[in-house]
């Protein structure tokens, strides 16, 4: 059984098709970076084919023709029919879904509403939701939420101090991303332990990055709020700030609210904070280089990833394992060393060598708390995902 998952962001598309076998069998990879730009690109590989061209692509639907297009022309299907599930990443699911579901006129019309709520990725999803349901017209159309692994939170960890009120009638509360990176890799340690009511911290650090905290593979607590804005600083986002700050960019330097949302969006985190890249491997460069700026940004990132490593400890009383995932926390050893290193007086210890090789279990055999290194597989969790829903059908 053929499985397409589809991530549809704002100006791309990212695709894996997978195979149903013993395992989820990945067939192929397609991306397509810059829909309504002049600069597009199409990258597409496979066991067979590895082709990288650039392509005019105005909207979501000619890029799921173009997908489609390109399964077919390089012998990857051999028939649109072959694809029996499509599942679609959607990023937020409000409060109204708590676990993937087969998509519908009801459930497009949610998403809709919920778009408020995610201006930059829920219309996104659903332009390719409804390109998908046009094209591959007699494939389950699954919807798999960003948000939805988060539901298990308890009401004491997702309320702001606000009044109540904008709770009840305007949803703002912390709703959590990453859900299916935090989910894939905490399963994939529980599997790896074998034991129950395992409380376990996952630390998905990349260009974006959310920390999650989770007992017997629920979600109790996570960095991310109600947007993706708040918790640690990430490739060009700030992270967590005083919310006056904002107010005081309004009043004192006269910022209008665009630009200010281009600022903590766009401009800030690694990028706006190290004036260096917002790409940890050039702040690396310029760390082994001596640079102030590098060596601040480095301790800077690993010092709040070690309070929310603290903070968790104590909210779950007790820790059993951490696991690092996502572009930034697999590769940099030296972020992963130096926020571990804050636990020690907790009894974690890192396997040195271990640890700068990237290898799977990183902490010391006598560490009282074990440390993994996880790649993390979004997609392959949206193909099973999907496919659970699939079946139920």
């Amino acid at each position: 059984m053929k499985i397409l998952v589809i991530n549809a962001g704002s100006s791309s598309i990212k695709s894996k098709l997978f195979e149903k076998k013993k395992d989820f069998e990945p067939l192929a990879k397609f991306h397509i970076d810059g829909i309504g730009l002049k600069q597009c690109k199409l990258i597409f590989k496979s066991k067979n084919k590895n082709i990288g061209l650039k392509e005019k692509v105005k909207n979501h639907e000619e890029g799921i023709k173009l997908l489609l297009k390109t399964l077919l022309s390089t012998g990857t299907i051999e028939n649109l029919k072959d694809i029996k599930i499509v599942g679609h990443r959607v990023v937020h699911g409000g409060e109204k879904y708590s676990e993937p579901i087969k998509i519908n006129a009801r459930v497009i019309k949610t998403i809709d509403k919920l778009s408020s709520l995610a201006p930059l990725h829920n219309p996104a999803n659903l332009q390719a939701i409804k390109a998908c349901k046009k094209l591959i017209k007699h494939a389950s159309q699954i919807a798999v939420f960003d948000t939805a692994f988060h539901q298990t939170m308890p009401e004491k960890a997702y309320l702001y101090g606000l009044p109540y009120k904008y709770y009840k009638k305007h949803n703002i509360r912390r709703y959590g991303f990453h859900g299916t990176s935090h989910k894939y890799v905490i399963e994939t340690v529980i599997k790896l332990l074998k034991k129950k009511n395992l409380k376990i911290i996952s630390c998905h650090i990349g260009n974006g990055s959310s920390i999650t905290s989770s007992i017997n593979g629920k979600s109790v607590d996570t960095s991310m709020g109600f947007t993706p804005l708040e918790g640690v600083m990430m490739g060009t986002r700030s992270g967590s700030i005083d919310p006056a700050i904002v107010l005081h960019l309004q009043k004192e330097l006269k910022m209008k609210p665009a630009a200010i949302d281009e600022l903590l969006n766009y401009e800030s985190g690694l990028k706006g904070f190290s004036e260096i890249s917002p790409d940890m491997r050039d702040i690396y460069a310029k760390y082994k280089e001596k640079d102030p700026r590098a060596i601040l940004t480095i301790e800077t990132l690993s010092y709040q990833i070690a309070k929310y490593l603290g903070a968790y400890t104590a909210a779950m009383d007790g820790l059993d394992a951490i696991i690092f995932t996502g572009g930034l926390a697999e590769k940099a050893f030296y972020v992963r060393e130096k926020a571990c290193s804050y636990l020690s007086n907790s009894g974690l210890k890192l396997n040195q060598k271990k640890n700068e090789n990237c290898e799977q279990l990183i902490s010391d055999n006598k560490s009282k708390i074990k440390v993994f290194v996880i790649p993390t597989n979004e997609e392959k969790e949206i193909a099973s995902q999907s496919l659970q829903v699939h079946l139920k059908h």
